[in-house]
């Protein structure tokens, strides 16, 4: 054995004991407990990064498909993060942002945001350090705002079916997935969710687009009227859903729930944790499809996820009720220990100058429309596909027993979970989605076509690889099925 082999044996040793001490003492988030602290669970310890790849303690190499978790924009690896986080950190590591105390970052960060990105009409941007404590703060916003207002029972907040905003308290409420609320008393009570933009899962047969967005905006209408308007703060959405199956929006849907929305006062809060930062293919969602909101939650893509930062947007309108309120209540008893964090705002400000001088929202709209035509013509003849869909560099496939007839596989199979795991088998980092069986993509915005045919190979090679497993599955579901209604019908006597 030479040197090499022995220093690469020596590493995997040193990983499968700190995989040891992770089930011992480390508690992951979204994990199944028992399998993880078990060793059942095939866990891996990610070592290094570069570019769209990740490679693992023992030396195995990945496309990473999914950009971490919707956030790693630029890539991985950039000396230049690196040395803006390093040169923030040596000359001020942290001061907090309260009672107005500033740092140069977080005041630089704000005006760009501000002026180069956030559409017509935001005045102010509030940090925190994730998508979930943006969208938290949103709630308190919303509920402050009417207060001010004298408003006191306007403080409902509507979401959408299968939508993600978070898992906190207040966010894992607003989330419309029941996996979310299972076991931690939730939703919320003032929580309330609406249907779902999802054309190819939820609209009547035969309906046109146009028809099912009337179908949306009526169940809106509904909901608005049986809780009354006048008790319904805010509209949380996310202008292309996205852990819930990522679902871009119907033709016409966002200026129909918008209208809706600004006849009966209700606050429309842009989600835009995974589309912000050229995700779309745009600056932001609310640019790509022209939304007018009054609050924006940004995330992710803020840092490419170099380190931790959310901001909230506030438009003028609602920063005008903020004002007036602290004249009437003084100051506002809502902040982050780490808001406006200077070494993650200086993250932020290199994160925006590397997308800028390198173009990478023009680029994710050009690589994102081959990422999307490549995904058609290799699955949409598929006969366990149901649904492409995807809008720039966020795509998804929609695993079905029967496509045509929109008919699912059974919970148990687990499709999209075998999918992703023969990828992964293969080198290629994808994710199984919401409730449903949806093998998810998106890819950091650097990616090239020669990526995206890399990645397109290996997902139709990995639902080759467990297309029979799948087939052998349903008809066991069906023998099952046959031999249960023999079981209970009656006796034909």
């Amino acid at each position: 054995m030479n040197l090499i082999d022995t220093a690469m044996k020596s590493l995997m040793q040193q990983g499968e004991l700190t995989l040891e001490t992770d089930r011992r003492h480390l508690m992951h988030p979204g994990t199944h407990a028992a399998d993880h602290a078990s060793g059942q669970l095939d866990a891996r310890l990610m070592s290094r990064a570069k570019g769209i790849r990740i490679e693992d303690h023992a030396g195995r190499s990945y496309i990473d498909a999914f950009a971490g978790l919707y956030c790693v924009n630029i890539g991985y690896g950039r000396e230049d993060m690196a040395d803006a986080i390093a040169e923030q950190t040596r000359q001020l590591s942290f001061y907090h942002t309260y009672a107005g105390f500033s740092n140069d970052p977080a005041v630089e960060l704000s005006r760009r945001l501000i002026e180069d990105w956030a559409p017509p009409g935001m005045k102010k941007v509030f940090y925190g350090m994730s998508g979930s404590d943006a969208n938290e703060t949103q709630v308190k916003l919303a509920w402050y705002y009417n207060n001010v207002l004298g408003r006191p029972r306007k403080k409902k907040i509507i979401a959408r079916q299968r939508s993600y905003h978070g898992s906190g308290i207040a966010t894992g409420s607003l989330t419309g997935q029941p996996k979310f609320h299972a076991g931690f008393d939730l939703p919320m009570p003032q929580v309330l969710h609406t249907a779902s933009p999802d054309f190819y899962r939820d609209a009547r047969r035969g309906a046109s687009e146009a028809e099912f967005v009337a179908d949306c905006v009526e169940d809106l209408e509904q909901l608005i009227a049986r809780e009354g308007a006048d008790t319904i703060a805010a509209f949380f959405g996310e202008p292309v859903m996205g852990s819930g199956g990522i679902v871009p929006p119907p033709a016409g849907y966002w200026p129909a729930i918008q209208a809706v929305l600004a006849r009966h006062d209700i606050l429309f809060v842009a989600d835009e944790v995974v589309c912000g930062f050229g995700r779309l293919g745009s600056r932001t969602g609310s640019e790509h499809y022209g939304l007018k909101p009054d609050l924006m939650s940004l995330a992710k893509g803020l840092t490419s996820g170099y380190l931790p930062l959310s901001a909230v947007m506030v438009s003028e309108c609602v920063w005008d009720v903020i004002e007036r309120g602290s004249r009437a209540h003084g100051a506002m008893s809502h902040g982050w220990t780490y808001s406006g964090h200077p070494v993650c705002a200086a993250a932020a400000l290199a994160n925006l100058d590397i997308i800028e001088r390198e173009q990478l929202v023009g680029r994710a709209a050009e690589v994102g429309a081959y990422l999307q035509a490549c995904l058609h013509d290799a699955f949409d003849a598929h006969p366990l596909v149901g649904n492409v869909r995807g809008v720039g560099m966020l795509a998804a496939l929609e695993l079905m027993a029967d496509g045509g007839e929109r008919r699912p596989f059974p919970a148990a199979v687990k499709a999209s979970q075998r999918v992703a795991q023969a990828a992964l088998a293969r080198g290629l980092i994808v994710r199984a989605l919401g409730t449903h069986d949806i093998v998810g993509f998106a890819p950091p915005l650097v990616a090239t076509r020669a990526d995206v045919d890399e990645i397109v190979a290996i997902t139709r090679d990995a639902l080759h690889d467990v297309s029979d497993a799948l087939l052998a599955s349903l008809a066991e579901d069906r023998s099952a099925v046959t031999e249960e209604s023999q079981e209970t019908a009656p006796l034909n006597r």
